[in-house]
């Protein structure tokens, strides 16, 4: 890519979070969450309160992108064909002769929202495993690939337990990123308010094209990681084991600590933030500021962290003061 092209990328992404902030008021950190994991070509899980826009969020991000989107509501009766498809029979009018035909399910499109994903039993949460890891669909021992690129965005609250299925550990890993989506704050609730009761809701523009996204994912890995801050976040993963690690607080805490995948989330995470904020290296804010929403679904605290009302945000916390960083000018 020559210096223009890269420009000329990096505008249509300033482009992007332009037209998101048509619609959705504040927000800022968790904006930009949003499109580092969509950068980093990773999936997201946004958690919140009911009312915090987060569909709106997500549906906003598809508007503005020109991409096939497509939303599937999970309930309690939702079954995995329901989301992967499934094979009808048909009848061909020429020969008469009758054949299974596989026809496809909401999870061939590129944006998929998952919307209130743990109101689903497991065994339908567990159908968009492969779709998450693999790209694609097998049926019939028949593998059909999905659009590139594929993002999942699933919601779910968390105030709510009747009715309601945990996410498996195992399909937690998938997401890149897990994301908090907090309160507004005053200034940004009044302007709410005045937006959205009064006028027509503003219309969102397409402004990066499917091509552009995986040029993007493409440019990310590019991104300039010095050896030092490479050597940081290993030992920043790795801090999180008990088994391994010299933190007594981990050791108390922690029941399982992350593994290699919350590695290589970390240094995506933090090129794809580099990237948004214009730079070509990644810097020790980088990687400290996508921390939190890497370890807080990977960093499982043991039960005496749950008496005393420890969080996995609170034990890494701890280990981005305990771990020491790296005497770098990229700090």
């Amino acid at each position: 890519m020559t210096d223009a092209d890269v420009a000329g990328l990096l505008g249509k992404i300033d482009g992007l979070r332009a037209e998101i902030g048509k619609v959705i008021v504040g927000q800022r950190a968790t904006v930009d969450e949003l499109l580092v994991a969509f950068l980093a070509g990773g999936h997201a899980l946004l958690e919140g309160v009911p009312g915090l826009a987060k569909t709106l969020l997500i549906r906003t991000l598809a508007e503005a992108v020109q991409l096939s989107f497509r939303r599937i509501q999970f309930t309690p009766d939702l079954m995995p064909t329901d989301i992967l498809g499934t094979e009808v029979l048909e009848e061909d009018h020429a020969t008469g002769r009758r054949f299974f035909k596989f026809t496809r399910g909401p999870v061939f499109a590129n944006i998929v929202l998952a919307d209130e994903i743990n109101r689903t039993p497991p065994k339908t949460q567990a159908a968009l495993l492969e779709a998450m890891q693999e790209q694609a669909v097998t049926w019939g021992g028949t593998s059909y690939p999905l659009d590139r690129p594929f993002f999942v965005l699933a919601t779910q609250n968390p105030i709510e337990q009747a009715g309601t299925y945990p996410l498996p550990e195992a399909q937690l890993d998938r997401f890149l990123l897990h994301i908090r989506v907090d309160y507004p704050d005053e200034a940004e609730e009044r302007d709410i308010l005045a937006r959205t009761t009064a006028g027509a809701p503003p219309r969102v523009s397409p402004v990066i094209a499917g091509d552009d996204v995986l040029r993007a994912q493409a440019l990310v890995r590019e991104i300039r990681l010095s050896d030092a801050l490479l050597d940081y976040t290993t030992r920043l993963v790795r801090a999180t084991r008990p088994a391994q690690t010299s933190l007594g607080a981990v050791r108390e805490l922690v029941r399982w600590g992350a593994g290699p995948r919350a590695g290589q989330a970390l240094v995506l995470c933090a090129k794809a933030r580099a990237l948004l904020q214009g730079r070509f290296a990644v810097t020790l804010e980088d990687l400290r500021a996508v921390a939190p929403p890497v370890l807080r679904h990977r960093v499982l605290v043991n039960f005496r962290a749950e008496a005393e009302g420890v969080t996995a945000d609170q034990v890494t916390e701890r280990l981005l003061a305990e771990v020491t960083p790296p005497a770098s000018p990229l700090r």
